[in-house]
């Protein structure tokens, strides 16, 4: 679950950590009253997205008085912000006021999980406001990677070490270094990038823009951080399918995926890209689906416009293939089926969910194995 810049911040100054003061703002009157009560200008106006690259696509302003701002806000709420990360863009119902900061230097600061040793990874760098994939592309020793014994934790001495190497004033950042992580584990965070770090003209850090991601699967120990999320930075369909504990995540291509397990939906949007076609979707129904889950998954599936074929790949083990054959069948009770369906089934109960489904009149296509299905649902989208 993604968190907004201003959620972000407000969370980590619990933490002590240093973030310029602003205000939230949903409509242009609340606006007008956060640059009072902040006081002077300059300003900085941010629209409130989940998406990076907004400062190029004209999503964070610079303001010098009363009408700049206006103007600023106006340019930004109700509508909505494309970027190089969004070429679709997402809406803005909000925006963040803060005081401009002194900038001498930009730098980079995150905390994530590097799943390749399980352990938690501090990456930063002294080139901060760029984007760290192109960072890494072009500069790779610029990024400094600290592995992080989570028996342990961060310890004074590394942060201490990194202070150094990147010419940071050593004792704030041992405090930055260590709060931030402290917050990374407490919250169950998946991520927190602050980006930039900034080293202000009178010497002191700022964490001038931040981003954070809660693990979804430890939200059941945080629901006052639950109620933060943003429907409206989602796909609806998306929504639609939280709804139903669905795993589903809408992409650029036109075959519809259903699959039980997250290592089978990888599986099987890379065969399909093997067999020259492109995925719609990573839609994962879990191993324990029931029939309601079945019929809800197809019709999501079904509700994207860009889908022309569905795969579905299916391992029965804890759902059983029967079970995914009463679901598919329920579901085309509810949905009008204008596409044709590839169905790929194996293990438990694997007979009678293919009878089921020859018996039921309906167009379903057989495939013998994961690539024939592949082929086949490729071949029919077109």
């Amino acid at each position: 679950m993604k968190l907004h810049e201003h959620q972000a911040k407000e969370i980590l100054k619990k933490y002590g950590l240093p973030v310029p003061e602003g205000r939230v703002a949903f409509s242009l009157q609340e606006a007008l009253q956060a640059a009072e009560e902040l006081g002077d200008f300059p300003l900085v106006v941010k629209a409130q997205v989940h998406c990076g690259g907004r400062g190029k696509a004209g999503g964070v302003k610079l303001v010098k008085n009363t009408q700049e701002l206006e103007q600023a806000v106006e340019s930004m709420l109700g509508k909505t912000l494309k970027t190089f990360q969004c070429p679709d863009g997402k809406p803005v119902s909000r925006v963040w006021i803060e005081k401009a900061t002194n900038i001498e230097r930009e730098y980079y600061l995150s905390i994530t999980l590097d799943r390749a040793v399980s352990k938690p990874i501090l990456m930063a760098s002294a080139e901060g406001g760029m984007e760290i994939e192109e960072v890494a592309k072009e500069k790779p020793e610029a990024i400094h990677m600290l592995h992080i014994d989570p028996a342990l934790g961060l310890m004074p001495s590394q942060a201490r070490r990194l202070a150094f190497r990147m010419g940071l004033p050593v004792s704030e950042f041992v405090k930055v270094a260590l709060a931030l992580y402290k917050a990374y584990m407490e919250l169950d965070a998946s991520l927190v990038e602050i980006n930039p770090l900034v080293l202000t003209k009178e010497g002191s850090l700022i964490l001038l823009d931040a981003k954070v991601e809660l693990d979804d699967n430890a939200l059941i120990r945080h629901r006052d951080l639950e109620e933060l999320e943003d429907l409206t930075q989602l796909d609806p369909l998306e929504v639609e399918a939280k709804k139903y504990s669905l795993n589903y995540i809408k992409l650029d291509g036109n075959i519809g995926c259903m699959v039980n397990g997250a290592g089978l939906a990888m599986t099987t949007m890379d065969i399909i890209k093997l067999a020259g076609g492109e995925p719609a979707n990573f839609l994962d129904v879990g191993g324990g689906a029931n029939v309601e889950q079945i019929a809800n998954a197809f019709r999501i599936l079904m509700a994207d416009p860009n889908v022309k074929a569905v795969f579905i790949n299916i391992f029965g083990g804890i759902l059983r293939c029967d079970r995914l054959a009463q679901g598919l069948i329920e579901a085309a009770k509810m949905v009008d089926i204008k596409v044709p369906v590839v169905v790929r089934m194996e293990g438990t109960n694997v007979e009678e969910g293919r009878r089921l489904l020859a018996e039921s009149g309906l167009n379903f296509i057989n495939a013998v194995d994961m690539w024939d299905g592949a082929k086949k649902a490729v071949e029919l989208a077109g």
